[in-house]
Formats: structure tokens, sequence, C-alpha cells
């Protein structure tokens, strides 16, 4: 498909390395769409999509919600959304878009007549209406966060986030914990609970609903190791376990 197919589309247009891109102000340099990234996580992370997939689902089902035209950005390899599509009805319609040529490669296995997926740069974009808009552990990997939660303010209805809760006590204490976290994920901003809900405040997104969530393993030894004790301290107090020992994420429906 060409650029102009996917305009006419209203899907995007294919990011060009040459182009400042809205949220990164140098793209030969970002590690997503250079290919760094990929050569690190050649799966793109596939093997957790299940898992993140349900997540959205049960959150989807607590509020009652029946979302119609469901896009994401950051989609990956797509799967969240593949994975989205065999619970939901059949007639829901699905759009994924990433700045990643390898990403969207995978991606565009995974579709079909209700999914579709697009190389492009989201802010500079016309999108279909969207009931709910998905951006899933995206925001801690965009240069200029805030300007890029602005932005998707007006493009659905709902939107539901998930940030990687990278600030805790365990984290602070462990020597280079954060710099592991940007060397091998590519993070350029760390958040707790309450810095991310005030990064969506102060972006002008109104919060609805938020709930913490088991991340997915591998994070650290160390994190591995206080698995046994952060499972039973988070069923009694749950958000002092994940200031202290972390490994959760957080999921926060915003409007």
């Amino acid at each position: 498909m060409s650029p102009d197919d996917l305009s006419e589309k209203g899907l995007g247009v294919v990011p060009s390395s040459q182009a400042r891109f809205t949220s990164v102000d140098d793209p030969d340099k970002d590690p997503h769409v250079n290919g760094d990234y990929f050569r690190k996580h050649p799966t793109w992370h596939v093997e957790y999509s299940a898992r993140k997939a349900e997540h959205v689902f049960r959150f989807l089902q607590s509020k009652n919600l029946h979302p119609k035209n469901i896009g994401e950005v950051g989609c990956g390899a797509g799967e969240i959304l593949k994975q989205l599509q065999n619970k939901l009805e059949p007639d829901v319609r699905f759009w994924g878009w990433d700045v990643a040529p390898p990403a969207i490669e995978m991606a565009k296995t995974r579709e079909n007549s209700m999914l579709q997926f697009a190389l492009a740069d989201f802010g500079a974009i016309e999108t279909p209406e969207l009931d709910m808009l998905l951006a899933l552990e995206v925001v801690d990997h965009v240069e200029h966060c805030l300007g890029f939660l602005r932005m998707l303010k007006s493009r659905a209805a709902l939107k539901l986030f998930s940030f990687s809760l990278d600030i805790s006590v365990q984290s602070a204490l462990r020597a280079g914990a954060f710099l592991q976290r940007r060397n091998v994920h590519n993070h350029l901003h760390h958040f707790n609970k309450e810095t991310a809900i005030s990064a969506l405040e102060y972006t002008g997104f109104k919060v609805l609903d938020w709930r913490l969530v088991p991340s997915i393993p591998g994070a650290s030894k160390l994190a591995s190791l206080a698995k046994p004790i952060r499972s039973p301290l988070f069923a009694l107090a749950p958000e002092f376990t994940v200031r202290l020992l972390g490994g959760y994420s957080l999921f926060v429906l915003a409007e």
C-alpha cells in the first residue's frame, strides 16, 4: 500500500527519515525508527501481548464499555489489537499506528477486513473517528511526552493508557536501575502512579478510573527475587507495595 493509499484511507502517511516528527526531533537517532529497538527486541514483545490484551478487555468489561472503533498509537507488532479482536464483537473496527518500520511489517501480517495498520507519525495524520484510543506503555518512550499527550486528547472519546511504573523504593536504591530501563527498553521518562496521573491531568485529561496490574516479567533479577514477597503484600496493601517494590504497571481510563 502506497503513502497515497494510506492517506486516502485516513490511516496515515509513511514517515520519512528526513522529516521532523511531531514528537521526535531526530528520527534517525530514534531506536524505534532506525532499527536499534528491533535489534534488541526482535519479537517486539509479542509474547506479552495476550496478557496486555486481557488487561484491556477486563477494564472494558468492568466499566461496561463497548467501543465500536478502537485505535492504538504505538501499536508495535499489532498482536495486542489482534488478541483484543478475538475477545470483542465481530463488528468492532481496529486501527494501529506506529513509527517503527519493523513493527508495522510484522503487524501487517495480522491485518484483516476489520483490523488495519499503518506506518505513520500519529501527530501529523488524520485518523478515523474513534470511540477509544489505546496508548499502552508508549508515553515513556516519547521524547516530547507532554505535547504528545495533549495531541492525543482530541483523538477519541475515551483514552486508555498504561504506564510502566519504573519508580519505586527498590529501583531508587538499586544502582543503574533507571539507566537499565533506558538502555534496554528505551524509557526516556520514568513514572510512578502519582506522576503518571499528574501528567495526564496537567495536559488536560479527566481521569475516570485507574488500576494497578502486574508488569511483564524479567525487569531485573532483584524484581524476580521480590515476587514471592510482592504478591501477598500487594493483596494487603497494593499502593504501598508498588511504591516499595515496584513490579506493576498502571492502567488509566481518561477523557
